[in-house]
């Protein structure tokens, strides 16, 4: 796509809305670039709590539209991505001295119901004197209840819709400002400044679609010039990671004495991912962290049920993100909706739709129903398509993943079993894509410690915008978790010599742009 040219609709945005509405609009036959500020899934969208899940809790805040329809796209993406996408069992241990037993079990029988489940089991009641589940509680919680729901690789979701989108014709540009935006006309002219090579291109837009999340009225009012009839709220959610502490694959779900509930969830094998807490927030979301006040908030929700006490040395990492929610007026953060909401502004010529608050749940249906607002502007568009198309590595049949798995160790029979687990489960049915015609591991390249080799490196520079150690290790692979403080290092000084930066980008991402283009 040259610089001239007049392209459709310019997603600014690259987060999970902003790359579903881009792969949504690109299926459509639209033409689209989608522009990001920093690396695909950097802000909110790799700092979420990883669950796709209807929101038990939010049935309390009589949300009831909202759950059924968040636990109808659970099943949706279930379907499209069980490679990045699986069922978890929940186990919430009853304390009497918080929500009464009836209402917890009326909440669950709901849950199982308003969203017409499928493929997921119902809930069941547990003995915890008695089950194994119960075996890391303290002796003093007697009931308890397990639920379903399912978790996913937030960054990969991202990614994956990003390169979704690009194999549809859009252009996908990480790491690029969109730094102003004014009508001219039935187009906008956009300013695009690449924090790589500090060059600064223009383009024409028929329409923009803004899906910044928390930067969302900084678009608006700083870029574009314009006013908006939305506020978003912004509200932090801080997560801990401490070595998984109890046995089995299930998660728990646990109340607190503010009648929030924390989860704690089986992560990357022997990890327990722990969050989240809900804080207003009104500093730059960039620049949020987990205060000592959250970590402590958590550890003591954890050590309130569970014999064995967190301390603060066992706390291995931390992360928060800050959440942009339509601000519904609630005073209290947890009340706050999770729905969504658009701001179509179309005074004065060509249009510009900003997208307001969401979850990374309801993401697809979010992108459809933004085709939906902007429809009327391109009566040539296409369908609505992505219920029934698989996400990239998402083909696998009957969304059977363990059958899959199966295949694949028949397939590559020198393989460790956990490597073709990592493979599977990050790349789906495009494992073999990075694999090619390997036939033992040393023809995979340089091992750097835990499951990360030279060949997953090249492919994610060449076919998923990584440009620096930091979007291997963190958001494209999760091994940061897995290498020690040397191997992240000498990973780290290894990328950087071979992918020498020509104007800022690895030059053999350069290349792979090139033949794209």
């Amino acid at each position: 796509m040259s610089k001239d040219d007049l392209i459709d609709v310019l997603v600014i945005g690259g987060g999970i809305n902003g790359t579903g509405i881009a792969r949504d609009l690109a299926g459509r036959s639209l033409s689209v670039i989608l522009c990001e500020k920093d690396d695909l899934a950097e802000g909110t969208s790799s700092r979420s709590g990883k669950l796709v899940h209807g929101g038990l809790r939010y049935l309390e805040y009589y949300e009831f539209r909202l759950v059924r329809e968040a636990l109808i796209e659970r099943e949706v993406l279930l379907n499209a991505a069980s490679h990045i996408i699986w069922p978890m069992r929940f186990v919430l241990p009853h304390s009497p001295e918080d929500r009464p037993a009836w209402l917890v079990r009326l909440g669950l029988f709901l849950y199982d119901h308003l969203g017409g489940r499928k493929r997921l089991p119902g809930t069941r009641t547990l003995d915890l004197k008695r089950d194994p589940e119960g075996a890391p509680i303290l002796d003093k919680y007697t009931k308890g209840f397990e639920y379903s729901d399912c978790w996913v690789d937030d960054a990969r979701l991202v990614v994956l819709n990003a390169v979704g989108a690009a194999e549809m014709g859009a252009e996908i540009l990480p790491r690029t400002a969109c730094i102003s935006a004014r009508r001219d006309g039935e187009t906008w002219t956009a300013e695009l400044k690449s924090e790589t090579t500090g060059e600064t291109r223009t383009i024409r837009a028929r329409c923009i679609v803004n899906a910044a999340g928390p930067w969302v009225n900084d678009i608006v009012g700083r870029v574009a010039g314009r006013n908006s009839r939305r506020n978003v709220r912004l509200v932090k959610g801080s997560h801990i990671i401490v070595r998984k502490f109890w046995e089995g694959p299930q998660a728990y779900l646990v109340q607190n004495n503010d009648k929030r509930v924390i989860f704690i969830n089986p992560y990357e094998g022997d990890k327990a991912l722990i969050g989240t807490t809900d804080i207003a927030f009104d500093g730059r979301a960039e620049d949020a962290t987990a205060e000592e006040s959250e970590i402590e908030y958590l550890m003591a929700a954890v050590n309130r049920y569970f014999k064995e006490k967190l301390r603060r040395e066992d706390i291995l990492e931390t992360f928060s993100g800050v959440r942009p929610l339509f601000d519904d007026g609630q005073g209290n953060p947890s009340a706050v909706t999770r729905d969504y909401s658009f701001d179509l502004d179309e005074d004065g010529g060509a249009p510009m739709l900003n997208v307001y608050g969401g979850k990374i749940t309801t993401f697809r249906e979010l992108a459809e129903h933004a085709a939906g607002k902007i429809g009327k502007f391109f009566p040539k568009m296409g369908k609505d398509w992505t219920a029934e198309t698989p996400m990239p590595g998402g083909e696998i049949e009957n969304a059977d993943f363990i059958s899959f798995l199966e295949r694949m160790r028949s397939a590559y029979p020198w393989m460790p079993r956990d490597l073709i687990k990592h493979y599977g489960r990050l790349y789906g049915t495009r494992m073999d894509r990075i694999v090619a015609s390997a036939i033992s591991l040393d023809k995979l390249g340089r091992h750097f410690g835990g499951k990360l080799y030279e060949a997953e490196v090249r492919y994610l520079v060449n076919h998923e915008w990584a440009m620096s150690a930091e979007d291997i290790l963190w958001r494209r692979t999760k091994q940061r978790l897995h290498l020690t403080e040397a191997e992240q290092a000498a990973f780290a000084g290894w990328f950087d010599r071979t992918f020498p930066r020509k104007y800022g980008i690895p030059t053999e991402r350069q290349a792979a742009m090139a033949s794209h283009l």
